[in-house]
């Protein structure tokens, strides 16, 4: 025993002495050096049998606890991982067989010294265990108003869900109440059904499902990550039809994914884009993983035969650059006016000359095309000729690849707006394209003319894209009733604007930004926009950095002083920059749900950090590259590839501290955040299924009821559950047989019961459990209070 310690204080202590003399040398604590040669004359005191080598362990771990209760205060995580080993070391150390120097009695390092500092240890961070970084504790007020609250122009029934966030506003809130904090926890499986999508060896890293079903009448309409569309029977599951447009398989897509159909209903009485059988009065489309549009009959899912070519529009036409695989809409079309609007997702970094970001819209009938607004050349919206291969929209320009919103009465369509490609290099944008890039831009529904723009960043070198739908809902301020738009942004900002003119409701300020760059032709923003309504974290120190021991964590501060960082908005650099936020986003595609009467809104801010190395194109090598939006893309064109990856400890967990995912809720009126508390557990990333509930990172979105109920998949464990929208607590947690990395909806059956409707999937690139399931939840026979 004794020689397994003396191997393991000499290990412990080169490992730290070598590693802490780096850091030091990178101005970095000098703790680790020191902690490195204390350990080793622990060592040199064992293999001498010398008592003195327990006192000097003993004070050791004083000066650690001291230490780390300067760095990280009284948390739990940050102390557990600071002290965890050490105190198991001293456990060991005070053990009569680890000092034992012979059969006549103990004359080796005094145990009762290590013994009393190291259950000092443990006390102290058991101390810490109910306390979390990150979060706020409090309570939403759920007094409802009494005024009638807006659910958009053209809500559907309470028991329906006609467009992703369930109507054009998308709030994705639903009406229904049945289900509330008082008997959630009596939910359970109604049915489920497989598609029979199924991930397959050659399909790209992020093969995903997220999409959102629609439910009108007594069915559901969903689609999949291979672009087939389903229609189930809303009571049972059960397949009506399908439809499989043959999009294939091609590797150069970034994504493989669909977000949801959108659903259209001819005008009474309105004949003139209809067969004379009444085929296609009601129609769904599908947008393709192969940039075409389908406009299928809603009850047959036939195509329609009176829209674009025989019910297929080629979303190619007029497009400057057609690589394979580089243009595609993976979020629905806005069906608003009469009108299918549809933008598209253009590859991230994979070359300088790529497809157009342009916004068309096309007569929902007949697909004729009546206006195109390209953020390259915001003026000109008369739609091109797509017969005139001439005619062509500007490369590259700013994309929409995100949901997009409408508010008919105002004659508005907003629009969350991407940045140009490449994201980290500047030098290619027109004044144009900088203008609209990382915004949400209001489109006049008739015209295409821009009303108004709000920018999220300026000349944006960090794909900090603006990535959710805006979600539409009027609130009560002291000006009185004020219809507004809230948009929440990658960098955690969230941004409550009058929808009008784009005005802030919530307070907007912009402050200095990091400076400089160590490449040609590359500038930087002076200054940066916020929110007064933010879940940005505080900037990162040496003193964040985390890990499962010392070691780890002292690899993580190497990296950490390696890299460029000074804080948000740290240009990219060919040394490494650390960007925190990071890509991935506080908020992502699945944005937020807003309360129409509370006037709240609920959401999943996300912590993780991330590196963005430029690397020379002479460096490249026969490195792999394009297989993805993270890792090494090529940048065609350009002087440099860009390399994105997670800021990752060598043993693959985050750098920075948990929690690294959470839920919160805001008072959108006063821009007060109510509670933000740590969600999931380490259950699906740990070799061992421990439930941990370390607060996980995660990519969906949630859903709001008016029974005060908010339900969520998105975390990277396996559950889904339902929240108390007021306290935050977990009213109801279940397993689920694949990741559920998609936004659920809810509706009502046939019978005037309640749903939860999830489909669960996976998320290819956050490698969650693949799966085909829709799953379907309603209360326990007697649990409601009533029928809608």
């Amino acid at each position: 025993m004794r020689v397994i310690m003396l191997c393991l204080f000499l290990l412990s202590g080169l490992t730290l002495a070598v590693g802490g003399g780096w850091l030091l040398a990178l101005r970095g604590s000098a703790f680790y050096l020191l902690s490195g040669l204390a350990l080793l004359a622990v060592a040199w005191g064992l293999w001498r049998h010398r008592r003195w080598a327990g006192w000097l362990y003993a004070g050791w771990l004083l000066v650690l606890l001291a230490w780390s209760l300067w760095e990280a205060g009284l948390y739990w995580w940050p102390l557990a991982t600071r002290l965890g080993v050490p105190v198991l070391l001293g456990l060991l150390l005070a053990l009569p067989a680890a000092r034992r120097s012979g059969p006549h009695g103990y004359t080796g390092p005094a145990g009762w010294p290590v013994l009393g500092a190291s259950l000092l240890l443990a006390a102290v961070a058991l101390a810490g265990i109910p306390r979390h970084l990150h979060e706020i504790h409090g309570t939403l007020p759920v007094a409802a108003n009494t005024g009638t609250p807006a659910l958009g122009d053209n809500a559907p029934p309470p028991g329906e869900w006609s467009a992703y966030g369930r109507s054009d506003y998308g709030q994705r809130y639903s009406p229904l109440a049945q289900i509330t904090p008082a008997n959630a926890e009596r939910l359970q499986l109604a049915w489920q059904m497989r598609t029979g999508d199924v991930r397959l060896p050659q399909d790209v890293g992020e093969t995903t499902y997220e999409a959102t079903p629609l439910k009108i009448g007594n069915t559901l309409y969903l689609c999949t990550p291979h672009s087939w569309a389903l229609a189930l029977d809303a009571d049972t599951g059960k397949e009506r039809w399908r439809f499989d447009p043959g999009a294939g398989m091609e590797p150069q897509r970034q994504h493989q994914t669909c977000r949801g159909l959108s659903w259209f209903a001819a005008p009474a009485g309105d004949n003139a884009a209809t067969a004379a059988d009444g085929a296609c009065a009601t129609r769904v489309f599908l947008a393709s993983a192969d940039a075409k549009l389908h406009a299928l009959d809603a009850s047959t899912g036939r195509h329609c035969e009176d829209f674009a070519d025989h019910g297929v529009l080629d979303l190619t036409h007029n497009m400057p650059f057609k690589q394979a695989g580089y243009y595609y809409s993976t979020s629905p079309p806005l069906v608003a006016a009469g009108k299918v609007i549809v933008a598209g997702a253009v590859n991230d970094n994979y070359a300088v000359d790529s497809p157009s970001g342009v916004i068309r819209a096309y007569d929902a009938r007949s697909g004729r095309l009546l206006w195109n607004w390209d953020s390259g050349n915001p003026t000109q919206t008369a739609p091109l000729d797509p017969a005139d291969p001439a005619q062509v929209y500007t490369a590259s320009s700013p994309n929409s690849w995100a949901v997009a919103s409408a508010d008919e009465a105002l004659g508005l369509a907003y629009f969350p707006m991407g940045n140009r490609t490449p994201d980290q290099l500047g030098m290619y944008r027109s004044p144009a394209e900088e203008k609209y890039a990382s915004s949400v831009v209001a489109l006049d529904l008739s015209s295409g003319q821009v009303r108004w723009v709000r920018q999220f960043v300026h000349h944006d070198l960090w794909d900090m894209d603006t990535p959710a739908q805006p979600s539409l809902l009027d609130l009560d301020l002291p000006q009185g009733r004020t219809p507004a738009l809230v948009v929440p942004t990658k960098q955690g900002d969230v941004y409550v604007l009058d929808r009008r003119d784009g005005h802030p409701l919530l307070p907007v300020g912009e402050r200095p930004a990091p400076q400089g760059t160590d490449i040609p032709g590359q500038t930087v923003a002076a200054r940066q926009p916020y929110s007064a309504l933010s879940f940005e974290p505080p900037p990162l120190r040496e003193a964040d950095m985390w890990g499962a021991s010392l070691v780890d964590q002292m690899l993580c501060r190497i990296q950490f002083r390696r890299l460029r960082y000074e804080g948000r908005y740290t240009p990219p650099s060919l040394r490494g920059s650390l960007i925190y936020p990071g890509n991935f986003g506080t908020f992502n595609w699945g944005g937020v749900a807003v309360d129409p009467q509370r006037q709240a809104m609920f959401g999943m801010p996300t912590y993780l950090a991330f590196v963005s190395t430029l690397v020379p194109k002479e460096q490249l090598g026969g490195q792999a590259m394009n297989t993805g939006e993270h890792g090494l893309n090529e940048n065609k064109g350009a002087d440099y590839a860009v390399e994105l990856k997670p800021f990752l400890s060598p043993l693959g967990v985050p750098c920075q501290a948990p929690p690294w995912g959470t839920v919160a809720a805001a008072d959108l009126r006063t821009g007060k955040i109510a509670y933000q508390y740590r969600n999931g557990s380490i259950r699906d990333l740990s070799p061992v299924p421990v439930p941990i509930r370390l607060g996980v990172p995660g990519i969906g979105g949630p859903l709001l009821t008016a029974g005060g109920v908010a339900f969520l998949a998105a975390a990277v464990d396996d559950n889904f559950r339902a929240y108390d929208l007021a306290s935050g607590k977990v009213l109801w947690n279940v397993r689920i047989p694949a990741g559920g990395q998609a936004t659920p909806m809810t509706y009502l059956d046939s019978q005037g019961r309640q749903m939860v409707l999830l489909v669960a999937g996976g998320h290819g690139s956050i490698g969650t459990r693949p799966g085909d399931y829709v799953l379907a939840y309603r209360l326990k026979d007697g649990s409601a209070g009533g029928k809608e």
